[in-house]
């Protein structure tokens, strides 16, 4: 079946920000009297606090998971948000997307607030058709919960026709879970092993864009 939608994450696959998350998640769990490794903590990017805190500190109930979330989106909105920028031709590849007649969607485990200067950063709200982010859904990635209720907001689409496009391990896993094939960026940082249930591999949506008539987004 013909691709029809394109189910886009944010961090680390269309803005340069996982470094940056890392930060803050550090300076949140230092704050609270926890000291853990930057290694470890970007081990577990792409995952909201629901899913990364609980990874990181075994037994953390729901309200202390949530109260170090919500830190660390006041730290990364206060000191980081500023310094992301979008990966070159990240903008582009949208566009192309948008071209070619297929749906453009994010599909995002950011806040809904995040999420919207990320819109503007790309210059992306004429080309999107549809969003997620972490205030939509009840769980995060890897959970199926946002590419599955990302996928429900386009009108006869179903996983078959729509094709994720991700940096991390809990990307290809989540789409998964909503019966949805992977093209995975290595933008974010993670290793080929860990991206490994991906139908595709690339550097970047650069790379990607350039490789576009023959990538699995324009089946």
């Amino acid at each position: 079946m013909k691709i029809q939608a394109i189910l886009f994450d944010l961090d680390g696959t269309l803005v340069d920000s996982n470094a940056l998350h890392v930060k803050a998640w550090a300076q949140a769990f230092g704050e609270a009297g926890h000291s853990i490794a930057t290694d470890a903590i970007h081990g577990q990017i792409g995952k909201g606090a629901d899913m990364l805190v609980p990874a990181l500190l075994p037994g953390t109930d729901a309200a202390t998971a949530q109260a170090l979330g919500d830190k660390h989106g006041a730290i990364f909105k206060a000191h980081h948000l500023a310094q992301v920028r979008p990966f070159p031709d990240a903008h582009a590849l949208l566009a192309r997307v948008a071209e070619s007649g297929r749906k453009v969607v994010l599909a995002s485990s950011a806040s809904q607030g995040e999420l919207e200067h990320y819109l503007d950063l790309l210059d992306a709200r004429r080309l999107v058709a549809a969003t997620t982010s972490m205030d939509d859904v009840e769980r995060s990635k890897p959970a199926p919960d946002i590419f599955a209720t990302a996928l429900s907001r386009l009108e006869r689409i179903g996983p078959d026709a729509a094709v994720a496009v991700g940096d991390s391990p809990y990307d290809i896993e989540s789409a998964r879970g909503a019966a949805i094939d992977t093209v995975g960026l290595r933008s974010g940082g993670f290793r080929d092993a860990a991206l490994a249930g991906a139908v595709a591999l690339y550097d970047d949506v650069a790379a990607l864009l350039a490789g576009f008539d023959d990538s699995p987004l324009a089946r």
